[in-house]
């Protein structure tokens, strides 16, 4: 029975791999990867935001824009430590949340409990700090997608969302690893300093410095992640 949940993992990993191939192959496939940027800037931002409490701050606002883009707002009185944390933590939020995928993926049942505690917890984000319409709409269609996966679907079919999302966020580590070296950001409201300019600020040294230290992060815990499903399905 192990070995068959060990390469029914595997098998979920490879079509999750092959699926992601497909969307960048295929004519019009940046259009069908468009909610998988969403889903990157929503780890980008809920992890600023959840780095905020846990430095005691409120996550008091979040909003994602159609064009991929999005902000957190956060309250508080943070000392430069605690405002670098906040930085860092949209910066390697993604590969936090790539790892818990491919930690979680091993298992049929542990993907399902997974999906539907990710979905209760989007379901409190729309309530409590979501202010914008197109931000709703879309966490909603991610709730209700993982909400579904959780309680409806199939142990298969639950451990290939979970790995599929894994695979998207690993690569947006990547996709998205220019923005560690600039010292500003395009948003919807116009260029703002960037996180790692931010954590610069905050601390010392130059921004690609920070850059360099958040982007190693994100690549030792996704690696770690990757480790422990390759060596758990072994």
């Amino acid at each position: 029975m192990s070995s068959l949940r060990n390469r029914q993992a595997r098998s979920a990993l490879m079509i999750s791999v092959g699926l992601t191939l497909f969307l960048y192959w295929v004519p019009l496939g940046d259009a069908l990867a468009y909610p998988l940027v969403l889903l990157s800037t929503l780890a980008h931002e809920l992890g600023h935001g959840i780095a905020a409490m846990m430095v005691g701050c409120r996550f008091e606002a979040f909003i994602l824009n159609a064009d991929g883009s999005g902000a957190a707002m956060t309250t508080g009185n943070p000392g430069r430590l605690a405002s670098a944390f906040i930085s860092a933590g949209g910066l390697v939020g993604p590969a936090l949340a790539g790892s818990g995928c491919f930690l979680i993926g091993r298992r049929g049942q542990g993907s399902k409990a997974a999906l539907v505690v990710i979905g209760t917890v989007l379901i409190v984000a729309l309530v409590m700090v979501i202010r914008n319409v197109f931000g709703w709409v879309f966490v909603s269609g991610v709730a209700a997608v993982c909400l579904w996966g959780g309680l409806k679907a199939a142990g298969d079919v639950a451990q290939l969302i979970v790995l599929f999302v894994g695979v998207q966020l690993t690569l947006s580590v990547f996709s998205r690893s220019d923005y560690l070296f600039t010292n500003f950001a395009a948003t919807a409201n116009g260029p703002m300093p960037s996180d790692v300019a931010q954590i610069a600020e905050a601390l010392f040294l130059p921004y690609w410095f920070w850059g360099l230290v958040c982007g190693a992060l994100s690549l030792g815990v996704l690696a770690g992640g990757v480790h422990a499903f390759v060596r758990a399905t072994r």
